[in-house]
């Protein structure tokens, strides 16, 4: 986990803004006329100036030249937050139809991903602007089968047969993955709040947990079937990912650079997904 000290910078100098307005109230003073970013206080035979330089420091004096400078928060990276998106699959020639493995031919608006990022640290490299982003999350992601398909996992192949038995409601093969990102992030402000901002770069992956999940209706009774295991899925993922947006909110889009099961095993798919996210 990466800690930020702007927390503990911001409440230093709200205390110190606050300290000095109780020895205004508690003093007498006088104010006298300065430019608009500057304010004399005396109090007795001591003076204390308070000079706002500029939107990113605040430096306070007084007649023994004691100066307290604090900076503004550095902006913050856009890796952190909650994502989601639906999922296509490609074949090795970059269509989206498998003739010879129909089960992969999935439905977009079904096969949903859950990105749960959790930590983030940005590595300035032009000041605030421009830097490498890093971090860890997790990757919760499903493929829906349009049919009825069985998948079946043997240590040579992959394969599925249609049930004619059930008709399922639900189908679908799922996996979890441990995610880190590797990231080249823009930024055009220091303030988050107020940015707008471009990250482009890879997302790899680690699987954790894969298992199937079908649902149905049997003579008016409903019934949940699921069954973990491999599914010949790669166990691990690298994915060419770019993020835009503004301020907490944008959208994202990335394109794996495995096939998403082991080769030889089934047709080689690459999962295409894209979608929004909310950033902490």
């Amino acid at each position: 986990m990466f800690v930020s000290l702007t927390t503990k910078q911001t409440i230093m100098k709200k205390g110190y803004i606050l300290g000095v307005m109780m020895l205004i109230g508690l003093s007498s003073f006088a104010q006298e006329d300065e430019p608009a970013d500057t304010t004399r206080i005396n109090l007795g035979e001591k003076e204390i100036l308070i000079i706002d330089h500029s939107e990113d420091s605040l430096i306070i004096e007084d007649g023994d030249t004691v100066r307290y400078e604090f900076s503004k928060p550095k902006p913050e990276a856009h890796w952190a937050g909650v994502d989601f998106g639906v999922t296509m699959l490609f074949n090795s020639a970059g269509g989206n139809s498998f003739p010879n493995d129909p089960q992969w031919n999935n439905d977009p608006a079904r096969s949903q991903v859950w990105n749960l990022n959790l930590f983030e640290h940005k590595f300035n490299i032009a000041k605030e602007y421009f830097g490498i982003t890093t971090g860890l999350g997790f990757s919760f992601t499903s493929v829906a089968l349009k049919n009825n398909y069985i998948l079946v996992d043997t240590p040579d192949s992959l394969y599925a047969f249609m049930d004619t038995v059930n008709n399922y409601s639900k189908n679908k093969l799922k996996a979890a993955y441990l995610t880190i990102p590797l990231l080249l992030e823009f930024n055009t402000n220091i303030d988050s709040d107020k940015s707008f901002y471009l990250a482009a770069g890879v997302v790899g992956g680690i699987r954790l947990t894969s298992k199937t999940k079908r649902k149905g209706e049997v003579d008016g009774e409903k019934f949940t079937i699921k069954n973990k295991g491999t599914y010949s899925l790669n166990p691990f993922k690298l994915d060419a990912t770019v993020r835009l947006g503004y301020s907490d909110f944008g959208v994202f889009a990335s394109y794996s650079l495995l096939p998403l099961f082991d080769v030889g095993k089934t047709a080689e798919a690459y999962p295409l997904t894209f979608g929004l996210s909310v950033n902490f």
